[in-house]
């Protein structure tokens, strides 16, 4: 064999080995696009259900906000009215003239009497307009004595330093509680009963 022969076999090897190799890497070439592609379809696919989704948790958000708000504007609504029926109760009671207020102030009085049995230094205080009815009130309560002023609506205070006790029982104060312990009962009435 000659030196050509053997530079000649080594080129034709030479190239049959390249053509398989570019044979092989196009082969290769070729799976790596086509798996390339395919994982493309699958992020696309799954890009496009993850923009769902997100659109959808957005949208949900966004519903949710917008009824959080609403229920919010609601229930400021309802507060505001139920403090205007208290101010307008409130405003009611306090107008209580006459007989009906003296009827009351001297049920208040018993009332609050009941707390100071065997007490000598009760004192009673009361809405300074109502001076001169309590004053007529507490003649039949011996070692009971009217005390001055308090900022109410109506009713007395009374209190005694020996037995460190008072006891409000002012209209305010049988509002109040009034009010706190009928507040579902006068929500159902004004907002119905799935309030």
């Amino acid at each position: 064999m000659s030196l050509e022969t053997v530079v000649e076999d080594i080129r034709e090897r030479a190239r049959g080995d390249a053509e398989r190799i570019l044979s092989e890497a196009d082969i290769e070439g070729k799976e790596i696009v086509d798996k390339a592609k395919k994982e493309a379809a699958i992020i696309k696919v799954l890009g496009k259900e993850e923009m769902g989704r997100r659109i959808e948790l957005e949208r949900e958000q966004k519903f949710s906000s917008a009824n959080l708000a609403a229920k919010q504007k609601t229930l400021e609504r309802k507060r505001d009215l139920l403090e205007l029926v208290r101010q307008e109760i409130e405003n009611e009671i306090s107008q209580i003239k006459g007989k009906e207020r003296e009827e009351l102030t001297e049920k208040l009085i018993e009332s609050s009497m009941e707390e100071f049995k065997d007490v000598k230094d009760v004192v009673v205080y009361c809405k300074l307009e109502d001076e001169k009815l309590l004053k007529s009130l507490l003649k039949k309560h011996k070692d009971v004595k009217y005390g001055g002023k308090y900022e109410c609506i109506g009713g007395v205070v009374m209190e005694s330093e020996s037995a460190r006790m008072r006891v409000n029982n002012t209209f305010d104060s049988v509002i109040e509680t009034v009010w706190t312990e009928e507040l579902k009962n006068i929500s159902e009435v004004l907002f119905g009963s799935g309030q």
